[in-house]
C-alpha cells in the first residue's frame, strides 16, 4: 500500500495535531475548471461517472489545479438509488437529475432491488481504485454516498424539493433499504481505496429537529455503525441546514461533523466539545469577492475554530460553478499560509 506523502486531513479527522489545516472542497470537481469542462463535453453526466478513466482524469484536476489537500472521487449521490432499480435521468437545462417514475406506493418500495444493489455500483469501485492508483499517495481520496433522507427526497418526489409532500407518508421501509446498501456501498469503497468516506445528507435542513431525530439521524448512525464495523476510515457526515441538532450528530459515531456557512464554527466547537472533527465552513458565495476579501473570510474562520487539533477547511457547501478558478486557489494559499500563522502566533 502506497504510502500518504500528504496525511494532514486524515490526521485533522482524527483530531490529531497537524501543523497547518487541511483543505478541500466539495463539488472541487466540476464546471467551474476549464479543464473539467473540456472533459465534459465530450461525454454525457452519466457516462463520466460510469466510466472510470474519465472519473480518475476529474477527480485528479483540483488536486493539481488548485492545489486541494484531498481529492474526492467524481460520481452522483443518486447512483444508489438507479442500482436499485429505478430510471435516472440527468438532462441538460432541466434542473438536475430526476426520477422520472418515482416511488409513490408501499408496493413500489418492496419492487427495488435492494440484493445486489451495491454490487451494481462497481464502476464507481474501479473508479476509487483507478484514481488511487494514479494519485499515487499525493493526497487522501475521499468516498461519498448520499444519506438515506436525501436519497428517499429525490426517489419519492422526483428530483429536488422543498415540500416533500409525499415523502412523508411512505418513509421508514425504505429509508431501511436505503441504509443497507448505502452501508454496504461505503464500506466497497473504502476496499477500493477510499481513505475517508463523506455522508451527505442535503435535504436535513428540509425537516424540523423532531423530525430529523426520526426520519434521517437513526439512518445516518446505522451507516456510520456499519462502516466502522468493517473498516477502519473515518467518517464525515454533512447534514445541511440540520442547526439545530450538532449535540445529536456530534454522537452519531462520526468522526467529523461538517457544518454549512449558516453558523459560527467556534461556538459549534464549542457547544459540541472536542470528541469530533468539524469541517468547513466558509460561504461558498464568498469565492466571488476579491482574493483580499477572500484572506479576510478564511482568517475569520481560522480564527473562530482556534488552533485547536480536527478542523477541516472546506466550504459551507459545494463551490459555485461560476467561481474563477483563481479565487478557489486563493481560498487554497489563504488556509495553508494562516492557519501557520495562527498555530505560530499561539505558540509564541
Amino acid at each position: 500500500m502506497t504510502q500518504l506523502q500528504n496525511d494532514l486531513l486524515l490526521r485533522a479527522a482524527r483530531r490529531e495535531a497537524t501543523e497547518r489545516t487541511p483543505v478541500w472542497m466539495m463539488r472541487q470537481a466540476g464546471r467551474y475548471l476549464p479543464e473539467y469542462r473540456a472533459v465534459r463535453a465530450k461525454s454525457d453526466f452519466l457516462t463520466l461517472c460510469k466510466t472510470p478513466e474519465l472519473a480518475a482524469e476529474v477527480t485528479i484536476q483540483p488536486v493539481d489545479i488548485v492545489g486541494v489537500d484531498a481529492a474526492i472521487i467524481f460520481s452522483d449521490i443518486l447512483v444508489v438509488p438507479e442500482a436499485m432499480g429505478m430510471e435516472l435521468l440527468v438532462e441538460e437545462g432541466k434542473g438536475g437529475p430526476r426520477f422520472p417514475d418515482p416511488i409513490r406506493s408501499a408496493d413500489a418500495i418492496a419492487k427495488l432491488a435492494v440484493d445486489g444493489a451495491a454490487d451494481r455500483l462497481q464502476y464507481v469501485y474501479d473508479a476509487l481504485a483507478l484514481t488511487k492508483k494514479q494519485l499515487a499517495g499525493r493526497v487522501p481520496l475521499i468516498g461519498f454516498a448520499g444519506a438515506p433522507w436525501t436519497l428517499a427526497s429525490y426517489a419519492i418526489e422526483g428530483g429536488g424539493s422543498k415540500n416533500f409532500e409525499t415523502i412523508k407518508t411512505l418513509l421508514h421501509s425504505l429509508l431501511g433499504k436505503l441504509a443497507g446498501v448505502v452501508g454496504e456501498y461505503l464500506v466497497r469503497q473504502t476496499q477500493s481505496g477510499a481513505d475517508i468516506v463523506q455522508i451527505f445528507d442535503t435535504w436535513a435542513g428540509a425537516m424540523t429537529k423532531d423530525g430529523f431525530l426520526e426520519f434521517s439521524l437513526p439512518y445516518i448512525m446505522q451507516i456510520v455503525e456499519h462502516v466502522k464495523a468493517n473498516s477502519s476510515v473515518p467518517v464525515i457526515v454533512f447534514a445541511k441546514g440540520a442547526n439545530s441538532t450538532f449535540p445529536e450528530l456530534a454522537d452519531c459515531g462520526a468522526d467529523v461533523l461538517g457544518l454549512d456557512w449558516t453558523v459560527d464554527i467556534g461556538e459549534v466547537r464549542a457547544a459540541v466539545g472536542n470528541h469530533v472533527a468539524l469541517q468547513g465552513n466558509l460561504d461558498p458565495v464568498a469565492l466571488y469577492s476579491s482574493p483580499e476579501s477572500i484572506r479576510a473570510e478564511v482568517r475569520r474562520v481560522l480564527e473562530y475554530f482556534g488552533s485547536h487539533p480536527g478542523h477541516i477547511f472546506n466550504l459551507g457547501h459545494g463551490i459555485l460553478p461560476t467561481v474563477p478558478v483563481s479565487h478557489a486557489q486563493a481560498m487554497i494559499e489563504a488556509v495553508k499560509e494562516i492557519s501557520v500563522e495562527i498555530r505560530n502566533e499561539e505558540q509564541e
